[in-house]
């Protein structure tokens, strides 16, 4: 490897926030937008659910990022494409079109979002040793944490900010009037306020791309595959899916991977509708910077901790002794949403403890899930059968959110948050089916 220019302390942190943010942008930004430009809950929940499909479908091309190019280039190709996709929903946001043109814009973006993760989880392992690779993988991890953070709540807090204060929108919308003529929807301060946090986000991911053309090294390693013959392309690609399924206990575990999440995955596509949605409409009427606050700032707060105690309990006790305790915790506390849509309290500091806890109780409980993944990953294809397990993630989130909307929309939030804390025993029922070693994640001494 050519001697560093550059420090892995400058790359890193960036590469790993401009990694998280797109994907909050697709998954929850995406929510409480329509939200607020009044988009009806049952399209909400069903077409941001699809949103998950790239992350869901990427080990399928995930071998042409390793043929075509180098991951460098693949990760600054996705940065920029990003930034033009940010820039598309913002001139899309104030048209009376706005829900198909910001959706296949959202797709456009999840795309990118997926191919960038392939590229810089490949670029991680290629710019850095061993050593260092064990070394910043909780720098990484933190500064993921840190961008969805920002995405979930200080990007909303701002956005909420803006649609209070109209008078700072003037100028954007007297742009907007122009660009569109008779074209618009409406010019009011909610799409405005909007569009400017999306063309925040545009200009984001411009300096992120020039600042890691600058600084990303060039590792002799990260050069394009050359394949022998497609055949063996072939051959090897079917050979790593076809030993996924022949491993032990390969149908329960992709019973876990698809309904351990089965409750959340219903549940985390209408909480911010439910928290902003009016009293008289069953939900809890905040405004957008107090949803900004309370789940994206305090609720994240509570799931980086959960999932850093998860991490250190693990690390103690191993996998198999948490498994039980991690899945109780990834359910039971759901029932907080009961409570909030049965008494809809006005507190607070009430709201926020339940989000707190409700979030505290998940990131502890999934740390169950991510270490399961890698536990099944061993052995030969690791990389791959890794990824193949987070397709299953994802697509045991996008498919029961698909239909949470339409749930939400027949019951009511009570009734729905009811049918949550129901489907908790779809978690533990695949958890009981599950078998892992007694000393896997425990410290070795």
């Amino acid at each position: 490897m050519k001697p560093e220019r550059f420090s892995p302390w400058t790359w890193i942190p960036t590469l790993y926030f401009a990694e998280a943010l797109p994907y909050v942008t697709v998954m929850t930004l995406s929510v409480i937008v329509y939200k607020r430009l009044d988009v009806p809950n049952l399209y909400i929940a069903l077409y941001t659910s699809v949103l998950y499909l790239p992350w869901v479908i990427k080990p399928l091309w995930s071998p042409f990022v390793d043929l075509l190019k180098t991951k460098r280039w693949w990760v600054l190709a996705m940065q920029l494409l990003i930034a033009a996709g940010m820039a598309g929903v913002a001139f899309a946001l104030p048209a009376g079109f706005f829900f198909r043109a910001t959706l296949a814009v959202f797709w456009f973006i999840a795309f990118c979002s997926a191919t960038h993760d392939i590229a810089a989880d490949g670029f991680y392992m290629l710019g850095l040793d061993t050593h260092r690779q064990a070394f910043f993988v909780g720098i990484r991890s933190t500064f993921y944490r840190i961008a969805t953070i920002a995405g979930q709540g200080l990007l909303v807090m701002l956005a909420g900010w803006l649609e209070e204060h109209p008078g700072a929108l003037a100028f954007v919308q007297r742009f907007y009037a122009r660009l569109y003529g008779d074209l618009p929807g409406t010019l009011g301060a909610v799409p405005m306020a909007w569009a400017v946090t999306f063309l925040l986000l545009a200009a984001m991911f411009v300096l992120f791309f020039a600042y890691h053309g600058a600084v990303l090294p060039h590792p002799v390693a990260d050069t394009p595959r050359r394949a022998s013959s497609g055949r063996q392309v072939l051959d090897g690609f079917a050979e790593t899916f076809v030993s996924f399924f022949r491993k032990e206990q390969a149908g329960t575990a992709v019973l876990f991977m698809l309904l351990y999440r089965f409750p959340e995955a219903q549940l985390v596509k209408l909480v911010t509708p439910f928290l902003l949605d009016s009293r008289a409409e069953g939900g809890l009427g905040l405004t957008t910077s107090q949803v900004g606050w309370t789940y994206g700032s305090v609720g994240i707060a509570g799931l980086v901790a959960g999932g850093i105690i998860g991490g250190v309990a693990v690390a103690r006790n191993g996998l198999s002794r948490w498994l039980w305790p991690m899945a109780l915790s990834i359910t039971v506390p759901n029932i907080v949403y009961v409570y909030l849509s049965l008494a809809q309290p006005e507190s607070r500091f009430v709201i926020d403890g339940c989000v707190l806890a409700e979030q505290f109780g998940y990131g502890f409980g999934f740390t169950a899930y991510m270490l399961f993944l890698i536990y099944y990953a061993r052995g030969a294809y690791q990389t791959a059968h890794y990824a193949i397990g987070t397709a299953f993630m994802a697509a045991g989130m996008m498919l029961p959110g698909m239909v949470a909307g339409w749930l939400q929309t027949v019951l009511g939030y009570k009734g729905f948050f009811i049918w949550v804390m129901l489907c908790c025993a779809v978690t533990l029922a695949v958890t009981a089916r599950l078998r892992v070693e007694p000393s896997f994640g425990k410290k070795e001494k």
